[in-house]
C-alpha cells in the first residue's frame, strides 16, 4: 500500500436488528481483522474512526465509518469479509465548518 492514492469515504452500516455493546466489539474484532487480510493481500485501505447509533435502551442500531480505501470495491469486500453490512457508501465531502 506504499505511496497508494487512497479516497475518503463515509459508510452507513444500519442493522436489521440492535445489538448489544459486547456484540459491537466482536464486530470491531471481525473488522480488524479483515482488514489485516485485505492489507496482506495488498489492498489499500484504512479505518479512520466510527460513530455509534443507539436507541433509547442503549443498543447499537448502526455505524457511521470513516475509511480511507483504493475504491469502493475494497470497501464492499472488508464489509463481507467482515460480515459487516454496507448500508451505503459515500465519498467523503468537505467538512462543513460553525458551530
Amino acid at each position: 500500500m506504499d505511496n497508494q492514492e487512497l479516497t475518503d469515504f463515509l459508510i452507513l452500516r444500519a442493522l436489521d436488528e440492535p445489538i448489544t455493546q459486547n456484540e459491537l466489539e466482536d464486530a470491531g474484532e471481525q473488522s480488524g481483522e479483515a482488514l489485516r487480510e485485505l492489507r496482506d493481500e495488498g489492498a489499500g485501505i484504512r479505518w479512520v474512526e466510527s460513530e455509534v447509533m443507539t436507541n433509547e435502551e442503549g443498543q447499537v442500531t448502526g455505524t457511521f465509518c470513516h475509511y480511507r480505501a483504493d475504491g469502493e470495491e475494497t470497501i464492499r469486500e472488508h464489509a463481507e469479509r467482515a460480515g459487516l453490512p454496507a448500508t451505503r457508501i459515500d465519498r467523503r465531502g468537505e467538512p462543513l465548518e460553525g458551530e
